[in-house]
């Protein structure tokens, strides 16, 4: 099965250091090559996370944007250093006593006070596990996308060999009669010198010809290549190198029919077969 090397998954969840969002795109590349965008709280995790795309992808440019919006002040406990505050009202009461009919404070004054309200000591390891679920979760969506998008191109090969194979036969199937037309155009033209032709001469010079315009080979290769192809496209290993390899060789035949061709009808046969070529091309550069 081939898989896409185009996809996009985003995922985020709520939890109790705040909402983290996740988001991965992916585009081809001859490598696997990620980049990644953490929130300062999540800097430590890039290496482990990008061991995890790794382990999941072969190939592709890979985006992973991580956002963290932490949890709001008004919903956060309050830790009050009950120390602090008892020294503050202490001294509080003692500037009263000292200053008669000076300003007093209230309970937000001294909640504001400096030292008074502790911050929630931070829960680095349950942020990160939380970050490493989602990350997976979001990696599984974008491996799923890009099984769906490789099926698709799988279809779109497999009608394109279908294509390619047809052509392929019926220039197989004309190879007999374009010989003979051959043989015949060579007779005519010798019969026009026979007086100063040698018989041998013509023999030797209609086997060069035949031999010149001999492309069994180019069209067993290519059926050999498209049975390849089909092969590939339904294998579990990774497909795009081996596709990549096989639309050159594929391209090389096609060339050689096009320059060997000695009639119009081969001609425009071998110029059908490089566009549906270059067709397959451009969809395998998409292929992990």
């Amino acid at each position: 099965m081939i898989h896409s090397m185009t996809g996009f998954a985003r995922r985020e969840v709520q939890s109790a250091h705040g909402e983290l969002s996740c988001e991965l795109r992916s585009v081809n590349h001859r490598y696997l090559e990620a980049g990644f965008r953490l929130p300062e709280e999540l800097r430590s995790l890039e290496g482990e996370l990008r061991r995890t795309a790794a382990a999941a992808l072969r190939r592709g440019k890979v985006d992973c944007s991580i956002h963290l919006r932490g949890v709001p002040l008004g919903a956060r406990d309050l830790q009050v250093d009950d120390e602090a505050l008892r020294r503050l009202l202490l001294r509080a009461k003692e500037i009263a006593a000292a200053a008669p009919g000076a300003p007093t404070f209230d309970v937000l004054d001294a909640l504001r006070w400096p030292g008074v309200l502790r911050d929630q000591p931070a829960d680095n390891e349950g942020l990160a596990a939380d970050c490493r679920a989602l990350f997976e979760a979001t990696l599984g969506e974008l491996v799923a996308m890009r099984a769906r998008e490789g099926e698709r191109l799988r279809e779109l090969l497999d009608q394109r060999c279908e294509a390619l194979a047809k052509l392929v036969a019926t220039m197989r199937a004309r190879l007999p009669e374009l010989r003979s037309r051959l043989r015949q155009r060579l007779h005519e033209r010798v019969a026009e010198y026979a007086a100063s032709v040698d018989a041998e001469r013509m023999a030797q010079e209609l086997a060069l010809l035949l031999q010149k315009a001999d492309v069994d080979e180019e069209i067993d290769r290519l059926d050999g290549h498209i049975a390849e192809i089909r092969r590939v496209i339904v294998g579990d290993e990774a497909a795009g190198r081996r596709l990549d390899f096989l639309m050159q060789e594929l391209n090389r035949e096609a060339n050689t029919l096009s320059s060997k061709s000695q009639e119009l009808d081969t001609t425009r046969l071998a110029v059908d077969m490089k566009v549906l070529i270059e067709q397959m091309r451009e969809q395998v550069q998409n292929v992990e």
